[in-house]
């Protein structure tokens, strides 16, 4: 009589629907690493990444809030409680909305970046001009990352990187594609500008191997809804952290995530967007109640509902 709602990324129904089902009928669904086994070993002649993992996440993810509700507690408290005592979690906001930003309060800001190789020099410009901007606008204590989106060549990267030294960049994110692991490494070891960060469209303790063996960046980012689910996150940050390496989930503020970063102690910011300018002052408001948002020397904080579970509550219309 438990249902649990999990959230996973693109054609998740599908394969849920027509094959993860029946997987899972009639099992216990407090045995996570069980089930989570099930569906990677029953589904890795046709998957492995992409769209069947995205389902497993999501199925995952469903799992976990089926238990939380069952013993009535929310799943950060199934982690292990909230990390090293924390009562709340430094935000950065990802757009390049940035007045809206800094008037909200955010004193971290990941810029999606516009230009890439193709647009030469006077894209380099045009780059160099929305990162001076918010600089400006953040203040020499604010931190600015670049969402590069597997745009980039190494050329560029390192060339952009370089460009962008006097602006104290904290990390530039994705340059490359996500599967060119020589090539993020090389960067890794040839830009001390900035940091490296890659992870979002990486899939799975086995993709993440891969990242270290060619110590591809300095900060992952797997997406709970993307990279196997709750369970196979905890697994990517334990590996992380045998290699010393924080993890900073993408969207992390999404689907549940609040909850792994609120009880992780190797995850130090939570990712968030804020709702489009423009809207009227309930949505804004919704949005700070529901990720209990607060402010303090590092800008934004948020910490996990305590509902049970995941937290979600699903209204009709």
């Amino acid at each position: 009589g438990i249902t649990g709602i999990g959230y996973g990324g693109p054609g998740t129904a599908f394969v849920a629907e027509r094959h993860l089902a029946k997987l899972l009928l009639g099992e216990d669904p407090f045995q996570l690493e069980r089930l989570w086994d099930i569906m990677w070993r029953g589904t890795v002649y046709y998957g492995r990444k992409g769209m069947v993992v995205h389902a497993i996440s999501a199925v995952d993810n469903a799992l976990w809030d089926i238990v939380g509700k069952s013993l009535k507690q929310p799943i950060y408290q199934l982690l292990g409680g909230a990390a090293d005592g924390r009562e709340r979690v430094p935000c950065y906001c990802t757009g390049n909305n940035i007045e809206q930003a800094v008037e909200f309060g955010f004193k971290k800001i990941k810029l999606a970046i516009p230009h890439g190789p193709a647009d030469g020099a006077a894209g380099l410009d045009k780059n160099e001009q929305l990162v001076r901007r918010a600089r400006s606008l953040l203040g020499a204590d604010g931190e600015i990352m670049l969402d590069c989106w597997m745009a980039f060549t190494e050329a560029y990267a390192t060339q952009l990187a370089a460009r962008l030294e006097p602006y104290g960049v904290y990390w530039m994110e994705e340059c490359l594609m996500p599967d060119d692991y020589p090539g993020m490494g090389r960067l890794n070891k040839d830009i001390h500008s900035t940091r490296m960060a890659t992870g979002e469209h990486e899939a799975t303790r086995y993709g993440f191997e891969q990242l270290a063996h060619h110590s591809a960046a300095d900060i992952w980012q797997p997406d709970m809804q993307w990279c196997g689910g709750l369970t196979e996150l905890r697994w990517i940050d334990a590996l992380a952290r045998s290699h010393q390496i924080p993890v900073i989930p993408h969207g992390g503020w999404s689907g549940g995530g609040t909850h792994f970063v609120f009880a992780n102690s190797n995850t130090p910011w939570c990712e968030m967007f804020l709702p489009w300018p423009g809207g009227p002052p309930e949505v804004y408001e919704r949005f700070t109640d529901e990720h209990q948002i607060t402010r303090g020397p590092e800008g934004i904080y948020m910490r996990p509902p305590e509902r049970p579970g995941f937290g979600f509550e699903l209204k009709p219309v």
